[in-house]
């Protein structure tokens, strides 16, 4: 494998064995926004390459080449990609049909082996994304409490609506506040007002199931303080959902949520969102109930049966276990063979996480003290300044143009398909590309 010394020579490099990438990207470019990607997670300079087709821990690009991938959907897919299971469920039904316009049986399938895996899951409603679910169990919070206010925590990701998103510019919303992760002074000193409906609780801690982790103490001891105060607690599990472990992070930490949302996972890679909990917290739905139909929950894309099929064969697969023990095994051999080369090179770094592995470049303040733990605690550390930002980007070019695929350098993603082979093949890469960037001065040992 050739090494390329420094971003100029890595970038012509790259833009000169992807051709068609490059010209798929200029097309793109004049398209759409945000430099022609379709997700702000998939930009990258120069470009990413443009893929043609997945099958299993692999993809490839419009110019033949390669990738062991740890994208997989953007978490969604830790049966990794394809897989025949999956692909026979949705074949089936599309000859079937797409969409009904009715109740099916499907739909009933699926709500029953989302509630097995997952106690909390006295009702459940189908939505079309994960996001559309976070601000569905705002409504029913609201609906069930009286309340207006939604508490939520700093860096936590909700998708990019208003009322959810980590963002600020142009963003509205004034019934939400948002206070330090882990501060339980913060919580009772805003639910002591009596004006929250809801605490709303990234799963595994902010930025994809928790580059910046969660306190488990203090989560495990929010649903008594939410109840003391007439408050909700919501833990969202897009991402952790039936990923973590077959009933997500909460029954990996042992806690309990008033409601939860869930999407990717338990959609088998197509699109859905879902909010569970409590019976009585849906009555705002039941038309005829005691809630009177105080809403309507419409949805035209809600358990569709092509959706339905794909999360029922992925679903079926969940309830042993056996996916998300494997994406663990294998995180933790990522983990641990990352961290031995940064250790080797006199890197100050640290790879994190159980079947997202996030990547830390920086100072390390202790010995983390389990799996989900970065050196430090510090969140403007674990987030980066600008140079560490650019620095993890250049990481993921360098990691792409050897046959791996990641989330911009920033983090891998596990699924139950991936081989010791393909991480010994991904360790290799990262320890050529380290290389690099020490030569280049970009990391300093």
């Amino acid at each position: 494998m050739a090494h390329y010394l420094n971003k100029e020579q890595l970038t012509e490099k790259y833009i000169a064995t992807h051709p068609k990438s490059y010209e798929m990207h200029k097309k793109a470019v004049d398209a759409f926004a945000a430099n022609g990607a379709t997700h702000y997670a998939r930009i990258l300079e120069p470009f990413r390459p443009y893929v043609t087709h997945a099958l299993g821990s692999r993809k490839w690009d419009v110019d033949g080449h390669e990738y062991i991938d740890f994208v997989m959907g953007h978490g969604a897919l830790i049966l990794g990609h394809s897989h025949p299971v999956v692909v026979e469920a949705v074949q089936s039904q599309m000859a079937k049909g797409v969409h009904f316009g009715e109740n099916h049986e499907l739909e009933v399938r699926w709500a029953e082996l989302i509630r097995r895996m997952m106690p909390v899951a006295e009702r459940i409603e189908f939505c079309a994304c994960g996001q559309e679910a976070n601000m569905l169990a705002f409504r029913l919070a609201r609906l069930s409490t009286g309340r207006k206010k939604i508490l939520r925590f700093v860096e936590n990701f909700h998708g990019w609506a208003d009322e959810v998103t980590s963002n600020t510019a142009g963003v509205i919303r004034p019934e939400v506040t948002i206070i330090p992760m882990n501060d339980m002074e913060a919580v009772e000193a805003a639910l002591c007002t009596k004006e929250y409906a809801l605490i709303h609780v990234e799963g595994g801690g902010a930025h994809m199931a928790g580059q910046i982790p969660w306190n488990r103490d203090f989560v495990k001891a929010l649903p008594a303080v939410a109840e003391k105060y007439g408050s909700l607690l919501c833990i969202d599990e897009v991402v952790t959902g039936f990923r973590e472990s077959r009933g997500g992070w909460q029954e990996l930490i042992g806690v309990k949520p008033h409601l939860s949302t869930l999407g990717k996972c338990v959609g088998g890679g197509l699109p859905v969102g879902v909010v569970i909990g409590r019976a009585d917290l849906f009555e705002g739905l039941e038309t005829g109930g005691p809630g009177g139909g105080l809403m309507s929950h419409s949805g035209t894309w809600n358990a569709n049966p092509l959706t339905a099929a794909a999360g029922v064969a992925a679903c079926e697969m969940y309830t042993d276990g056996a996916p998300q023990e494997k994406a663990a095994e294998l995180g933790a051999y990522l983990r641990e063979s990352g961290n031995n080369i940064l250790k080797q090179k006199g890197v100050s770094g640290l790879l994190y996480g159980r079947t997202v592995i996030h990547a830390y470049f920086g100072e390390i303040d202790f010995e983390p003290d389990n799996e989900y733990s970065p050196p430090t605690n510090s969140v403007e550390k674990i987030i980066g300044d600008k140079h560490t930002v650019k620095l993890k980007t250049l990481l993921g070019l360098h990691l792409l143009q050897r046959g791996v695929a990641t989330m911009g350098g920033r983090l891998f993603i596990m699924s139950a398909v991936h081989s010791e082979e393909d991480i010994d093949r991904t360790v290799a890469a990262f320890a050529e590309s380290l290389d690099d960037m020490i030569a280049e001065g970009v990391i300093k040992p």
